[in-house]
């Protein structure tokens, strides 16, 4: 099982494999700033990691949003620092629920390439409860949106029921701040014409998942301090 603390072991070959990407491109991100730089090892290897998995994955959903470099830039600046590599596959699943749904049928080795790691029987079908795949008789239906997301909580210590009603309890509330926030903005659209409500939509997305994610980082986090004060020794 790895851990947060797992010392970066990957090269920028590996790295690119597991993403997915050229090598030419993770430089690309590396000299704009978008990866943090890797950790230098033996015979001055850069050596890459989690995080650095995380952030690529974050690039390049927030590319398949139509955002610009530029654009990515400042929304990876307003982050918060100190963000794991599973806080980082969270903003790519929220970022990724925008989109229309996208499904794709993979086959096994497909679904381990796109998970980055080996997946055993028993992770597919906690994958499986999550909804995040969905096995069939020409191989698996993976919602790509969430595949990150699903495998990162593969290795939290929780159980499925744990990890299935903390989803329920967020979807509701996200729905529900959804529907007041689509009010608020109708009321501010509601005499412009289409397009313009397409283009303030497009603008306002990661707005709005960048705000909800904060608000909900600290929120949990004065909320675990509560607790831990309170089943802290008297």
């Amino acid at each position: 099982m790895t851990t947060e603390a797992e010392e970066p072991t990957l090269t920028i070959d590996e790295l690119a494999a597991r993403a997915g990407l050229t090598v030419r491109t993770v430089r690309f991100y590396g000299t704009r700033g978008l990866l943090p730089p890797p950790v230098i090892g033996p015979r001055r290897v850069g050596h890459y990691g989690r995080e650095h998995l995380a952030r690529l994955a974050l690039i390049e959903e927030l590319q398949h949003q139509g955002m610009t470099l530029a654009a990515i830039e400042r929304y990876l600046d307003r982050l918060p620092e100190g963000l794991s590599p599973h806080d980082l596959a969270i903003h790519g699943a929220v970022v990724a629920s925008w989109a229309p749904d996208a499904v794709e049928t993979v086959t096994r080795e497909e679904l381990q390439r796109r998970a980055g790691r080996p997946l055993g029987d028993d992770d597919v079908e906690r994958l499986a409860a999550m909804d995040v795949v969905r096995p069939g008789d020409g191989g698996y239906d993976v919602d790509l949106g969430m595949l990150r997301l699903g495998v990162e909580l593969l290795d939290v210590p929780l159980s499925q029921e744990a990890i299935l009603a903390a989803r329920e309890v967020l979807v509701d509330h996200t729905r529900a701040a959804a529907h007041e926030l689509y009010r608020l903005f109708r009321g501010e659209v509601s005499e412009r014409a289409a397009r313009d409500v397409k283009s303030l939509s497009a603008h306002m997305h990661p707005l709005v998942v960048q705000a909800l994610l904060t608000a909900f980082q600290r929120s949990l986090k004065e909320e675990l301090g509560e607790w831990l004060t309170r089943s802290g020794p008297d």
